[in-house]
Order: structure tokens, then sequence, then C-alpha cells
């Protein structure tokens, strides 16, 4: 996010994007100064006396990219951009581009290579990175070229090129990829190494070499042979053209990656869905056999993958700055998640109307609702402020402060899509891309920040879509509406106007913020919390409008961007930041690590908030589903700031308010009458969030409903429903406890739901039938017993993780039931450690799929480390898996078994039985 003062000119913010349909124009007229879109309009030339992409100097730039790419939509915002948007003049090549598990940097001579496994902990102990450091370049023998371009590039890869005239070089890399493919004419295999490298194996043309503890395999084509003289290696190509590098996990893998080494990836795609509350991805390598017939491939996956994947995966792993990365030795994977919730709104539980409506009338009544803003960073902050409250002011009545509310928005909105005023979009032919006037932050001459400006234009529009149908309308300023989205999020690989996915990185899992990359830390991005507000713009527009592949596309990436935030910005399973990094939170994250920090202050309140506003009903509930996060966030945030929060205080009680409801509602009881709100923030959302959770309870993540414009919330044993219905019919949205919730048209519905004939299609990530807990050892489809728990004995201090020691033991037998597609296990337990501290509680699951007594599938998850709270916590698979062994088929008289014990700790714990919130989901139908 951009800074509530002045941040530096150099300042980066990212973007979201990815798949629907149909949105707006394909391409812009040749020559035109004003271009229609429904009832708006854009420019074609940018407003006098601003700028476009520059370089660092001030002078233009045009994408360096080769013939073949001449005209095609440039996809600025990557993890590899420095090779296409030269912002440093004197570096025709690239700056470091962080592919994980390898590193790479261009220069004259071709690919430099790294492979970082030790992190360096700078800036005071604020930032930690695994710094690219070169340990060999990939080239050809006399190789001199003046730069690199970029020649193609796909969802993850992208393949650099160099030629001098009379040597070409193309190298494909990628996230993910453990190889390098080079193809190159004109001269040898060329590999210079750091240091004098270490054979560890020559078998001619495949040759095995350590380099600074980094073991690395160079194939080149059979019948060649390797050279090797101090710290260069040569090779003939034998009259062809390609030759690959590998760095491999360790040197017995060398067979396993021989195997693929001539299997070159020329492409990388995702694929998604939404259905009935489960979003799935399929991640998907193409490939072309340059000897032999092998076609398939190893991908490192990073940890928001492997932890939502069912497919078998391989022993391997790498070291990234995101954790451990997993090796799947397949072309493709695919994921499955419960799907984010989003809402226009909260209900108004415990709302005190009146006084909600003193602070609804301060702001429609203001001055200047707008608080002067002129560009589109601020104005967005400002249309957003405004949006959250138009579902409030109607929840209570207030039709004329609701409709004074959508007056204002509409009107700032069509100031901004009517080129020749005052603000105005402006299309880049040269760069494809729309950029609004006044800019702010680098949006323009940078390319940065548009997801975050633009999220709030969309957001603000889907707001006023929920209300004014025709107002949206392709023929008024719908149109408008999805060229900013295409801008941003476009769903399409062939639109001429705009790239695919500008700045959202389907591979990484978030967006990125640079346009141009030029770091040495790579590509970075601060307010992820912006870029999700992008996605819950684009689930709330799709269905205001009936768009449900945009809907569904918005849904995907706030999904997916909520587990990359979990992981790599809160580090809420505690596995992804080094053990000498001691913070519990980054305020921005690097393609080389993360840091403790913002890019306009050190202030402990805006690094710990920069990744939680805006806060909305629409993006914000996923952060819910880590609560054990939100309180170490919190906790850190008062440590260093040497107290409560005083000058984002709003933002940070509402962030509370989605673990420890009761606790916010506290804080602003104590502070609600002396304090400012922060700029997109307003007194009248705060009071209605923080009241409405304390009386619903914080999200429950674990129940999905079969829309995503729902939610679920919970408040000791209760859940209340909630679910908002766009369309013009009523309709019965169910949940995946087998619950349901009729909710009426254009309307939202709250309550504690009815019992329905049985679970959602897909109650769980993967589907299935949900089995009870029971005290004496059973799984049970049956509902309705009394709440009990059972003794989960201590580990004595031992450590017992993966192994069961001393566990509870609950079966069902004679189950039959169809394996579900891409289905997963999945599970909700409830634990109580009391007061004790330093005990983890571990689960195994196992699938007899006969009855036969030998388990043919056993699941070892990740231990649950319990906190001294009170109260119970919940474990559930999102921890992960640390094993499997076996494969999952039909059930025919089969037995399912859960096996839960204590992992490590000195002291008891308890285990709940007898409810709904202490189950098994397994994964058929």
């Amino acid at each position: 996010m951009p800074s509530p003062r002045t941040r530096p000119a150099a300042a980066l913010v990212l973007v979201s994007a990815l798949a629907a349909v149909g949105l707006g124009p394909a391409a812009v007229p040749a020559a035109a100064a004003t271009v229609p879109a429904g009832a708006g309009s854009y420019s074609d030339t940018r407003p006098a006396g601003t700028s476009g992409p520059t370089t660092n100097t001030g002078a233009p730039v045009t994408p360096k990219v080769t013939a073949a790419a001449q005209g095609k939509p440039v996809p600025t915002n990557d993890w590899w951009s420095s090779l296409a948007f030269q912002r440093y003049g004197d570096n025709p090549y690239s700056t470091p581009m962080y592919g994980h598990p390898l590193t790479y940097q261009a220069v004259s001579g071709g690919l430099e290579v790294g492979y970082p496994t030790s992190p360096a902990i700078v800036g005071d102990g604020r930032q930690y990175e695994f710094a690219h450091k070169r340990d060999l370049t990939l080239g050809l023998t006399g190789l001199n070229s003046p730069d690199t371009k970029a020649d193609a590039w796909s969802d993850w890869t992208v393949t650099p090129y160099w030629s001098d005239g009379a040597r070409t070089l193309r190298t494909t890399i990628g996230h993910g990829l453990p190889f390098v493919y080079a193809k190159g004419t004109g001269g040898d295999a060329r590999i210079t190494t750091a240091q004098a490298p270490t054979v560890f194996s020559d078998q001619g043309n495949v040759l095995g070499i350590t380099v600074a503890g980094h073991h690395y395999a160079l194939f080149s084509p059979s019948g060649t042979d390797w050279n090797v003289s101090g710290s260069t290696i040569t090779a003939g190509l034998g009259g062809k053209d390609y030759f690959s590098v590998a760095v491999l996990p360790s040197t017995d893998a060398l067979a396993t990656y021989r195997k693929y080494a001539y299997s070159f990836v020329t492409g990388s795609a995702v694929g998604w869905s939404y259905d009935a509350g489960t979003v799935r991805a399929t991640y998907s390598l193409t490939t072309e056999a340059k000897e032999g017939t092998e076609r398939g491939t190893l991908q490192a996956l990073y940890r928001h993958q492997w932890l939502h994947t069912t497919d078998p995966l391989t022993p391997y792993t790498y070291v990234s700055p995101r954790g451990t990365m997993k090796v799947r030795e397949a072309a493709s994977f695919t994921t499955a998640q419960k799907a984010a919730a989003t809402l226009p709104g909260l209900p108004g539980s415990g709302i005190d109307t009146a006084r909600l409506r003193g602070y609804l009338n301060e702001v429609a009544n203001s001055s200047d609702p707008f608080s002067g803003a002129v560009d589109t960073y601020w104005t967005g902050k400002a249309l957003g402020k405004l949006a959250q409250l138009v579902p409030l002011a109607d929840q209570i009545g207030e039709g004329a402060v609701r409709d004074k509310l959508l007056g204002l928005i509409k009107g700032r909105l069509q100031e901004w899509f009517t080129a020749g005023g005052a603000t105005e979009f402006s299309y880049d032919k040269v760069w494809k891309t729309l950029t609004g006037y006044p800019a702010s932050y680098g949006s323009d001459t940078e390319l940065n920040d548009h997801h975050f400006h633009y999220g709030y234009y969309v957001y603000a529009a889907a707001i006023v879509a929920q209300y004014d149908p025709n107002w949206a309308a392709d023929s008024a300023w719908g149109t408008m509406v999805k060229t900013l989205v295409r801008d941003t999020a476009n769903p399409s690989r062939t639109d001429s106007a705009f790239p695919f996915l500008r700045g959202f990185d389907v591979y990484a899992g978030h967006s990125w913020a640079s346009g141009h990359q030029g770091f040495a830390a790579g590509n970075n991005q601060e307010s992820s919390s912006e870029s999700t507000n992008l996605s819950a713009a684009l689930v709330l527009w799709g269905a205001a409008t009936g768009d449900t592949a945009l809907r569904d596309l918005g849904t995907y990436l706030l999904t997916t961007e909520g587990e990359a935030i979990a992981q790599y910005w809160f580090d809420a399973d505690q596995q992804v930041f080094p053990g000498s990094f001691q913070h519990d939170t980054v305020g921005m994250v690097w393609g080389s690590g993360g840091a403790y920090s913002t890019w306009w202050t050190a202030n402990p309140e805006e690094i710990h908030g920069i990744n939680v506003l805006p806060v909305t009903s629409g993006g914000s509930l996923h952060l819910g589903g880590r609560k054990d996060a939100i309180r170490r966030n919190i906790a850190e945030m008062e440590r260093e700031n040497g107290g409560p929060a005083v000058e984002w205080r709003d933002i940070l009680w509402e962030f509370q308010a989605l673990a420890d409801p009761g606790a916010a509602k506290a804080k602003w009881d104590a502070g609600n009458a002396g304090y400012t709100p922060e700029a997109g923030e307003s007194k009248a959302h705060t009071y209605h969030w923080i009241t409405a959770l304390d009386a619903l309870g914080a999200p429950d993540t674990t129940v999905t409903g079969s829309i995503p414009t729902s939610a679920v919330f919970a408040k000791g044993t209760t859940r209340t429903y909630v679910a908002h219905n766009h369309g013009s019919t009523a309709r019965t949205v169910t949940f995946s406890d087998g619950k349901s919730l009729s909710v009426p048209a254009r309307s939202t519905a709250t309550g504690n739901g009815t019992a329905g004939p049985g679970p959602d299609p897909e109650p769980e990530p993967g589907s299935g039938n949900t089995f009870q807990l029971r005290t004496g050892g059973t799984l049970t489809t049956a509902t309705g017993a009394a709440a009990g728990s059972d003794t989960l004995a201590s580990a004595q201090g031992g450590n017992h993780d993966g192994t069961p020691n001393k566990p509870l033991v609950y079966v069902v037998k004679n189950v039959n039931g169809t394996l579900r597609a891409g289905g997963s296990t999945a599970f909700r337990l409830q634990v109580d450690a009391g007061a004790s501290v330093g005990l983890g509680q571990q689960a195994r699951i196992s699938y007899d799929l006969t009855g036969d007594g030998t388990f043919d599938r056993t699941e070892t998850y990740h231990y649950f480390a319990t906190d001294p709270v009170t109260g119970w916590e919940e474990y559930a698979q999102s921890r992960g898996l640390k094993s499997a062994t076996g494969t999952l088929g039909n059930l025919r008289g089969g037995t399912v078994r859960l096996e839960v014990w204590s992992a490590i700790g000195n002291g008891d714990a308890r285990l709940q039985t007898g409810t709904d919130r202490s189950v098994v989901v397994i994964p058929y139908d």
C-alpha cells in the first residue's frame, strides 16, 4: 500500500489477476483520442505533462523483447519483469530473479544460476534474505551479448534470449523448475563455476558436480562429452542445439533427474474451478522430448501448494525463502482448498441503531467525504471507505443515507470513467496498460500498484451494482469497470490489449507490486491485503452482475492468496521464517525473503497493520482462519510498540476481532472517543465490525457455504450462518456441516441454520462423509450426542512426532464409498492443553479399503502446537501432511481409523467428542 504519508518514488506494490470471460473491447482502436466504453471513456494519449514508463533517469522505456514477442502484452509486475522492463539504464540484462529453488541473473555471457540455502539476517535483524549468489553461469563459448530480452513466457515460466550476432542462446526458467533448459547456436555449451567444482559423477554427456556445497547435473546431447578445465566446463553439442542443467537435492538423485533432462519444458498454465465451497486448481507444464520419448518432468511445490494436494510427492526437497519445497515427479498437480468467504457486509447483530446512524451521518454529511483525494490511490481509499458503509445504512433502514453514499460513489467513479477531465484513465498502446491520472507511487512511470489502486474502484462499483444493476450495465458504466479488471486481473490469455494476470503470480500464490522488478532482492509485495481487496471485488462484481466466471476467478485468487499470506507474511505454521529471524510477521515479502518493515516507516503499528487494511467483509474474513497467528501478531506489535496501538488502533482492533472479538470490543469501548480513523476507515464501519463480531463470534473458516458470498461465525459452540443472494430469485444455501439457509432474492440472510438432507456436495476440501468422534473409540455419522472429551496422555517429554504413542483411536467399519476425483481427507479436532505450555497433538488417518485388516492408505499430519489459552483450539488438516503412504481407492466394506496422540510436551490434553466441531471428513460419495 502507498503510505499515508510520503513514500519513496521507488515504492512498489502488487497486482492481482487471472481468468473469466468477455470483459469489454478486445483491443483499442488504432488512432482515437478518446475510446468509448459504454457511457464512459478513456484516452489513448497521456494527459499533457504526465509520464508513462521510464528508466530511473526519466527517459522513456519500451518493452525489451525479441521480434517474436513484439506486440504481445508484456506481463509486468512479475518475478522476472526486469528482463523486459529496463528500469536502470546501465543494466540491459536483468536484476536477480528468484524462481525458487533456483535464482538467476542475466549477464552478457549468459545466465547466472544460484541456489541460496543459508539465510542472512540484515537490517538490524529486520530482514531475512536468501540472496542470489552465483554458483555457475550457463552460456556458450564466446558469447558476449549487448543485452538480454524476453523471447517468450507462460503462466510461470519465461525464456530469456541473448545474441551477439554470431551466437544465440535461449534458456527456459521458471518457478519450481530444478532445471534450466538451454538452446544455443554458434558455440559449444559452456558452464563457468564460481569456484573450481568437485566432480562426483562423469558419464560423458552427463556430469555431476558440486559447487559451494550445492550439487548440479549437466546434460549435453547423447554422444557428446563434458570437459572440465579449472572453473570452465564445455561440451560440443554434436550438431544439436540443446543442453540442460539441474540443481540436485542430493547426489543420489542424479539417476532420477537424468530421466527428465531431455524433456524440455515449453510452457506452463493453471486452470481452476469453484464448486460448492471448494476451490481446485491444476498446475500443468507442457514439454518437448529432445531425446527419447520421455515427456514427464520434475517440479518443486511451494508450501501453500503441497499443504493442499493429495498428489504423490517424492522424498526430494529444496530450501527456499518460502520454506521447504517438495518435489513432484509429474507434469501436473492439483490443489483443493476450502473457499475463502466473501460478504458485502456483516450482519447487524448487537448493533445500537441510533449510535450507528450518528456515525454514518458524520461521513455522509462531511464537507469533503473524499478528504481532498486527487490521485488514483487516495481516491480509491475514499471510495472504499464509502462503499463499506452502504450495506450498513441499508441494514438499519437508513435509505436516504444509503442513497446519498451511493450518489457520492457514482459521481466520483463517473468522473474518473470519463476521458478529458481533471481525472481520467489513459491507455498506453506500447505497454498495453491502463493508467489513471493523476497517478501516484509510480503507478505511471514504474507500472506499480495498479491492483492496489483499481481494486478500490472495482469494489466500490460492485457495491453500486448490488443496489443499481442498471448503472453496472455494459451500456452504462460496467464496461469501464471491466476495463480496469482487464488491466489488473485479465481473464484472457489471448487478449491483445492487456496481459493475462498482470501481477498475480499463480505459482507463487500471490501478487507482485513493482512493474519493473528492478531490485537485487527481486520483486516485492507489501500490502497483501490490498491485493485481496481486488480479488474480493471480483467476487462481488461478478456475483452482482451475473458473471459467475469472474466471480469464480476472484474466489480462486482470494483463496490462493489467503493461504500465501498466512504462510509467507504471517508464518502461521511457524515453518517458513528462518529460526534466526526474530519476528512473527513481515510487512513486505521479497523474492529473496521478507522484511519487518514498510516502504515509509518503521512504526510497528503500520508494519503490522499494512497487511490488514482495508478491513472489509469481502476481503478480510479469510484472516480469521489462523487465529493463533493473529494473536502472535498483535502481541508482537504491542511489544514492539511499547503498548497497544495508538495511530492505527482501528485497523488493529478490527484485526484482533477476527480472533478475539471480546478483547477487541473492550479496546474499542475504552478508546473509541478520542481517535482519528485511518484514512480508509470510519468510526461507523469500525463500530459495526467490532460489535457484530462480538455478537456473532469470529469467522469459522472450517465450514463453507455453497456460494462464495457466504460465511460462518462461531461463538462458543454456537454457529451463525450468513449468506448474500445477489440473484433475482430466492435460493437455499447449504453448508459443509449439513446446515442450510434460505436466502431471499437480493438479500442477506442470517441464522443458526436448519438441518439439511445431508452434507453439501462438497463439505470440505475433497468432499465426502462426515464422522463425529465418540468417547469409547467410534466414528459415526450420527448427530445429536452430548459434548464430551477424552484425555490425550502426555508425551512425558519425549518426541513422538510422526509415531503414535498411547494414542486415542476412533474407528468406523463397513464403510462403502466412491472416491471423488481430486478429493482429500479433511478434519477438524477441538483440543485443549489447559494451562500447559509446549504441547503438540498429532493425528493419523488410515484407510483399509476392503476391511481385510490391512491399511492401504495412511496419512500422518503435522502436529498442532497448542497454546495455554482458555477454551478449545482447532486442529485441522490445514496443518499439512507430514507423510503419506499408499493410495486411496473406492471403499468396499472398508475401515477408517483416526489416531490422535501427544507428539511433544509434558502434560495431558483433552480432545472434544460428541459434537460437529470434532469430525473427520472422508473424500467419498
